[in-house]
């Protein structure tokens, strides 16, 4: 009895922590999908990109996909900046169009 609490208890940890993962992002936007920066990281994100308007609270729109995947084209509160692939995993938003 004991044993598949065990296995229950590990299996119920393993689900949390996937969901950890699954956070949406500016990278897991689709073209011309609309969000709302919810989060980040202040030490990862350049300081560029803050000053441009990438604060929580402001809307972005996913506008263009470099060819190759990296860069991302970005519509910000109106300002039209592109920023890499790396950085969008880091900042994490709230979708608003699918």
């Amino acid at each position: 009895m004991s044993f598949f609490i065990l296995i229950f208890t590990v299996l119920l940890q393993s689900i949390f922590n996937l969901n950890k993962n699954l956070k949406t992002t500016i990278a897991s936007l689709k073209k011309g999908e609309k969000a709302i920066i919810k989060d980040f990281d202040a030490d990862v994100i350049p300081l560029k990109l803050l000053e441009m308007g990438c604060l929580p609270g402001n809307k972005v729109e996913l506008l263009q996909i470099a060819p190759l995947g990296d860069p991302l084209y970005l519509d910000i509160n109106g300002s039209h900046l592109a920023i890499r692939i790396e950085t969008a995993r880091e900042i994490e938003v709230y979708s608003i169009t699918k």
